[in-house]
């Protein structure tokens, strides 16, 4: 029955609820379409309001502001009345800018990013940019622990735009009242920082040499800053060690420095660490010290305390041992006062003396012969370096061979050296006559005979006359070779000799001459006088020869007019008397020199008439009214020397 019952009343529900909605359906197209309050909202009423009445809204809106929209609800922002952002339905139309809402106490100074300074949890929470106080000026030290209101007095009329970051700007009173050091009468910077830090502001701290070029090292490190910059004054206070220790210098005696000139700037000698322990460095005085000057006292040079032109001479302060030196008498010898050219400041004996200063270098045995065995009885003053002032008894002692007789020079390096006086040597090449094949291994004896080596000819038949008189193939003499040896012969090989016919005569030798023994020209051994000329030697060739019969043919004897020494047999004649190799008189029409030249015998007699038969009934009348015209051989060759007609 229960359940009866409540079926009944769901089922009046239903018709009920669609009775109601048919009427609000029915009010709706009566009044046509509601428009949203809240604009262009993408969201279903429902998640917001009940259908019951648009207020009040539901308790648990079915909305996600960090979601839905592009302004996340944070910190603050959270738990604040919807109305406090929207003043007006239309949600859209809030904005998200922090200045829209909260009035700019910074006057616009800070600009209008709210954000940049303060957080959405808590108005007074300020951001990590704000606590760096961002690049421009940074909160260190103690500034990071000052209010703002501190520097940027005013609260809400404060300036934060364009303030000052100079120390000076807030610290100036500082400056102006410090008791210490009047900063204003020494004349010290306004920029705090280059003494003074953040963290504390009585710990200063100065750049002495950075601000000032004089580093504070040694004592001056630890000296309170008036010991130097007496009744505060620090403006123009000297940086040169005198400047402060001038009666340390005018009072010192050990040495007198104004007495010695040692000059003013202290730190030649002192240190800043120590006044008292000195050192003086001697190379920049132009002298340094070395060997046994290193440890030699100061007076010992510097006597009564004269340390101002001290003179840099060995002399200056030796020249008493150099007067007394007696291995060698320094002053008898003449040797300079230049100690240092044979002593040294590491020991003064043994004295070393370098010999090639002298200009004569000492080599070989000259370098361990003892000094006194050149420089007799200590006379070093020696003014000439030639070998015989100490060898003329050796050169003129000489046998083997006689210097003196052979006109030697006195220059004994020609031959010897001073590494072995023994073992000379000559190098004949020096001479006029350089030694070469045959004559290089040679005794000297051999050419220089009797030890005869001055005025000795340098001409080859000087010594081979001999050799040339009684030479017999060929005979040199009766020949009448000239004794210049030199033209056939050779320092090599006396023989085989060689001679170019071609620069010695005026026969150059070419062809088959070449290879012809001598004899076949020069018969008898008869070179001198020998004709030059092709018919000398063959006369009995020209004579016999009947190819033409060359005699009686009337030819020159001049043979190389067709021969040539290349090959005697195929001659060449160039017919120079009529041309019988151009023209119609070529080859073509004649055979042999016989065929115009009719008498072997005498090729002083030819015809014409033999090729050019002409009739002589038919030649006469062609030829009336020439002079002197003959029907005859030879006719044709007087009025046509060049075979042409006409």
């Amino acid at each position: 029955m229960a359940r009866t019952s409540r079926n009944n009343w769901r089922g009046v529900l239903v018709l009920l609820s669609g009775a109601l909605i048919a009427g609000l359906a029915q009010q709706n197209m009566q009044r046509g379409p509601t428009r949203s309050p809240h604009g262009s909202l993408n969201l279903a009423c429902t998640s917001c309001h009940t259908s019951i009445s648009w207020k009040p809204v539901r308790g648990a809106p079915e909305f996600n502001h960090n979601r839905e929209t592009t302004y996340p609800l944070r910190g603050m922002h959270a738990k604040l009345e919807c109305r406090l952002c929207h003043a007006n339905l239309n949600f859209k139309e809030a904005s998200t800018r922090c200045a829209d809402c909260h009035a700019d106490i910074h006057r616009r100074q800070m600009g209008a990013r709210c954000e940049d300074c303060h957080a959405v949890k808590g108005w007074d929470v300020k951001t990590q940019p704000i606590r760096e106080h961002s690049a421009r000026f940074p909160l260190m030290g103690a500034h990071a622990a000052v209010d703002c209101e501190t520097c940027h007095k005013g609260a809400g009329a404060a300036q934060y735009i364009g303030l000052s970051t100079a120390c000076a700007s807030c610290h100036i009173n500082d400056f102006t009242n410090a008791r210490s050091i009047n900063h204003a009468a020494a004349k010290f910077s306004v920029s705090c920082d280059q003494c003074h830090n953040s963290d504390n502001w009585l710990s200063v701290r100065f750049d002495h040499l950075r601000f000032t070029g004089f580093a504070l090292v040694g004592v001056h490190a630890t000296l309170d800053c008036a010991s130097c910059h007496a009744g505060n004054r620090f403006a123009g206070t000297p940086a040169s060690c005198y400047g402060c220790h001038v009666k340390d210098y005018t009072g010192t005696t050990n040495p007198n420095h104004a007495a010695a000139g040692i000059p003013t700037d202290c730190s030649l000698c002192h240190t800043a660490s120590n006044w008292l322990s000195t050192t003086f460095n001697h190379a920049t005085s132009g002298f340094p010290l070395t060997g046994a000057h290193v440890n030699a006292q100061c007076v010992q040079c510097h006597v009564n305390n004269q340390f101002a032109n001290t003179p840099t001479l060995c002399s200056a302060c030796h020249i008493g041992v150099y007067n007394t030196a007696a291995n060698p008498n320094h002053v008898a010898s003449g040797f300079p006062t230049t100690c240092d050219v044979c002593h040294s400041t590491t020991a003064w004996s043994p004295a070393t003396f370098n010999h090639d200063t002298t200009g004569f270098r000492l080599t070989g045995t000259h370098a361990t012969t003892p000094c006194a065995q050149c420089h007799l009885n200590g006379n070093y003053n020696i003014t000439t370096t030639q070998c015989a002032s100490c060898h003329l008894t050796t050169f003129n002692t000489t046998t083997n061979p006689n210097h003196v007789a052979a006109g030697f020079p006195t220059d004994c390096s020609v031959c010897h050296s001073t590494t072995d006086w023994s073992g000379a040597t000559f190098n004949h090449n020096n001479t006029k006559f350089p030694l070469t094949g045959a004559h290089a291994p040679l005794a000297c004896s051999s050419c220089h005979a009797n030890g005869q080596f001055a005025t000795l000819p340098t001409t080859c038949v000087s010594c081979h006359l001999t050799n040339f008189n009684g030479t017999n193939s060929p005979p040199h003499a009766a020949a009448g070779f000239p004794t210049t040896c030199e033209v056939c012969h050779s320092t090599t090989a006396w023989s085989p000799s060689t001679f170019n016919h071609n620069t010695s005569t005026k026969f150059p030798l070419t062809g088959a001459h070449v290879n012809t023994p001598c004899a076949s020209c020069h018969i008898g051994n008869v070179y001198a006088g020998t004709p030059t000329d092709c018919y000398s030697c063959h006369k009995t060739e020209y004579q016999t020869t009947n190819n033409p019969n060359h005699a009686a043919a009337g030819f020159p004897t001049t043979c190389g007019t067709c021969h040539s020494t290349t090959a005697w047999t195929g001659a060449t004649f160039t017919h120079s008397a009529f041309p019988i190799s151009s023209g119609t008189h070529n080859i073509n029409v004649w055979v042999t020199c016989d065929t115009c030249h009719t008498n072997s015998s005498n090729y002083q007699v030819f015809t014409c008439i033999n090729c050019h038969t002409h009739i002589e009934s038919n030649v006469d009348p062609e030829h009336r009214g020439v002079r002197n015209y003959v029907y005859a051989p030879t006719s044709c060759y007087q009025c046509h020397p060049t075979g042409r007609a006409g």
